[in-house]
C-alpha cells in the first residue's frame, strides 16, 4: 500500500523546507526595490487575490512570460516570486506574476479559471507570443492552460508558444487519498477533469516537464506520465531532470538569464 501523504510530502523530505518561503519573500522584495520598471497589484478580477504584477524590460518586450506560483493550491502568493522574473526579463521579455484564490475558499477548477483570466488580462497589456512557467501547483495550472478544455479564450491560447511545468502535478486523482484533500475538497470528477495527463492537449502545444532529480519519486513519475500521455497526440513535449535539485531549489535558475531552465522556457 502506497503512503500517499508521504508520496506528496515535499516539506518533510527537504531540510528546512519552510525556510525557503522567507528567503523567497526577501529575495522578491529586494528585486522589486532595485529599480525595475514594474506595475504592481493590477486587478484582473474582483476578488482580493485576483491581482498580478508585471515587470518590464528596458526595451520593447519580445512577448510575455507568465510565472504561476506553487504552494499546493493552499499557500503563498505572487509577492514571494518577483525575483524569478529576472532571467526572462534580462532576455527582453515582460513577466507577469499573478496571485489566485486558494483553497478552501476556491476549488482547483476555480483556480484554473482564474489563471486563464489572469493570462488574458496580461496578454492585453503585452503584445507578442506568450510563454508560461509554473511551479508545483503552478505547474499543474500552467499545463491546464494548453488543454483543449481550458477556459482560456482561443485567441490568447493561440499565442502560447511554450509551457514549462516545473515540478508540476498532472494527475490529481491520488490527492483524493491524502489529508490535504480536507482543504482542497477535490471530488473524483473534478480530479479527473483537472488532470492534464487525462486531458487532450491543444494542437501545436510545446511543453517541457522540468523536475529535480532528488524530488519525491511521485513528482518525477508524474512528469514522465504527462510526457508519455501527450506524446501520443504528437505534442512536442520532453522531460528534463535537473541534477541534484529538490522541490524548493529547482526554480532558482529562473533568475539566471542564461540558465538551461530559462533557455528552455524561451526556446
Amino acid at each position: 500500500m502506497t503512503d500517499w501523504d508521504d508520496a506528496f510530502d515535499n516539506v518533510g523530505h527537504v531540510p528546512n523546507a519552510l525556510g525557503y518561503f522567507e528567503t523567497w519573500k526577501d529575495q522578491a522584495k529586494a528585486f522589486r526595490d532595485c529599480g525595475i520598471k514594474q506595475d504592481l497589484s493590477l486587478a484582473y478580477g474582483p476578488a482580493d487575490r485576483q491581482k498580478l504584477d508585471i515587470f518590464w524590460p528596458d526595451t520593447k518586450p519580445k512577448g510575455l512570460v507568465i510565472f504561476i506560483h506553487g504552494g499546493y493550491w493552499i499557500r503563498l502568493d505572487r509577492s514571494y516570486f518577483s525575483h524569478l522574473a529576472a532571467g526572462p526579463l534580462a532576455n527582453g521579455w515582460a513577466v507577469a506574476v499573478p496571485s489566485y484564490t486558494l483553497a478552501p475558499e476556491a476549488r482547483i477548477s476555480g483556480m484554473t479559471r482564474e489563471i486563464a483570466q489572469a493570462i488574458t488580462f496580461a496578454a492585453n497589456k503585452v503584445d507578442g507570443p506568450i510563454r508560461i512557467a509554473g511551479h508545483s501547483a503552478g505547474g499543474h495550472l500552467a499545463t491546464r492552460m494548453i488543454c483543449k478544455d481550458s477556459p482560456i479564450d482561443t485567441v490568447t491560447q493561440n499565442r502560447i508558444v511554450k509551457t514549462v511545468s516545473i515540478s508540476g502535478l498532472h494527475d490529481l486523482r491520488n490527492l483524493l487519498k491524502i489529508n490535504l484533500n480536507e482543504i482542497l475538497q477535490l471530488t473524483p470528477s473534478e480530479a479527473t477533469i483537472e488532470s492534464p495527463c487525462l486531458n487532450t492537449p491543444v494542437e501545436n502545444a510545446k511543453a517541457t516537464c522540468w523536475v529535480g532529480s532528488i524530488e519525491r519519486p511521485e513528482f518525477i513519475r508524474q512528469n514522465h506520465l504527462l510526457r508519455d500521455h501527450w506524446a501520443k497526440y504528437g505534442t512536442d513535449i520532453d522531460v528534463y531532470i535537473d541534477d541534484m535539485k529538490h522541490h524548493f531549489d529547482v526554480i532558482d535558475s529562473l533568475e539566471q538569464p542564461d540558465s538551461q531552465l530559462v533557455r528552455s522556457l524561451l526556446s
